[in-house]
């Protein structure tokens, strides 16, 4: 049986960059520490790095992780991925405990549903921190409300959030009405990947069972007795969805720290007011002229809003850099070097002039 790769977010830019490659093309379906599960033309199969990877790639962003389109060697007893494609996008956090490096939650997304449930767990600075992540990603963030049930004051967590949620689709749902589960799925159509992210509990599983048709995915409830929430999902993986459309689920995040983010797109209020201050390198503290500082004072900026936003400012891997090293450091996550880059921009022009 043929596998057909258009099924599972097989674009033409990912089909012609495999061209200029050796090897055949596939998916990264799941990944277990370094063992991986891969999605190819003949179906599926579990892979390794080859040693020439392991040994050129000193990052762990550079291997693969779940949504990745790679090159491997296929023989009838062993995958060996050799190469990971450029990435359209990819999500990830700072390393957890100790670790300063990053983690890679997933790559090549469309969307990134940021799942949060509407009781104790409700916490607009962490949706802050979610959209950083989220924006600088290159996919399109949407914030997801769950547990709608059992909230007695929605309109007014919905007012909390209306500075946070500036271009940004708010979708409110229930697994116990069934309300918003059909605007979830007018995201998920053919070829497209979405991912669920979220704190333990608030229901990501829940929602691709729902999408899925089928209980496929376990699901704990958060706990009664604290608000806590409990894990259901222990590894990432890619799942084909029956309508059409590719979902990656998540395990629960206890905690998140930034690995690389995207705040003037997170924080636009902010970032339109700093263009009116006097000097370009404010600091946003006690500068004169400074239009931020001005807007606080008013009324128009919220002291908490403002805090939020230094913190996270502080916390980037980063900070400190100027506007054109940081467009570097993207570069560097999304295609591996600025010539790769260079590459992958003239095979998509030499393509548009063959049409």
């Amino acid at each position: 049986m043929t596998i057909n790769l258009d099924n599972y977010g097989l674009t033409p830019n990912f089909k012609q960059a495999a061209t200029a490659n050796q090897g055949q093309l596939a998916r990264v379906t799941a990944q277990h520490r370094n063992l991986y599960q891969i999605m190819t033309e003949t179906g599926e199969r579990s892979a390794t790095v080859s040693g020439k990877f392991a040994y050129e790639k000193a990052d762990v962003t550079d291997f693969p992780t779940v949504g990745d389109w790679v090159m491997v060697d296929l023989t009838t007893t062993s995958a060996v991925i050799q190469q990971v494609l450029p990435r359209q996008s990819i999500l990830a956090r700072e390393g957890v405990g100790n670790r300063s490096d990053g983690q890679l939650i997933a790559a090549n997304i469309d969307t990134i549903f940021i799942c949060m449930s509407l009781n104790a767990d409700f916490n607009v600075r962490r949706i802050e921190r979610y959209l950083t992540m989220a924006w600088d990603s290159q996919a399109t963030p949407v914030i997801v409300l769950t547990k709608a049930d059992l909230c007695a004051d929605l309109p007014e967590k919905l007012a909390s959030l209306a500075d946070v949620s500036l271009g940004v689709d708010v979708v409110t749902c229930s697994a116990k009405t069934g309300v918003g589960y059909d605007e979830i799925a007018d995201y998920v159509t053919t070829g497209k990947t979405v991912a669920f992210i979220g704190s333990s509990g608030v229901g990501k599983s829940t929602l691709i069972n729902c999408l899925i048709g089928t209980d496929v995915l376990a699901t704990k409830t958060i706990r009664a007795d604290d608000d806590k929430g409990r894990h259901a999902t222990t590894a990432r993986q890619l799942l084909l969805l029956p309508q059409g459309g590719i979902v990656i689920d998540t395990p629960g995040m206890r905690e998140l720290q930034l690995y690389t983010g995207d705040l003037d797109r997170t924080f636009a209020d902010i970032a339109a007011l700093a263009t009116e201050c006097k000097f370009r390198n404010c600091t946003h503290t006690t500068e004169p002229g400074c239009a931020v500082q001005a807007a606080l004072q008013t009324g128009q900026l919220t002291a908490d809003r403002l805090a939020s936003y230094q913190k996270l400012q502080r916390e980037l891997t980063y900070d400190g850099l100027n506007s054109r090293e940081r467009e570097q450091e993207k570069v560097n996550r999304l295609f591996g070097s600025k010539n790769a880059m260079k590459h992958v921009v003239r095979q998509a022009k030499a393509k548009n002039r063959r049409r």
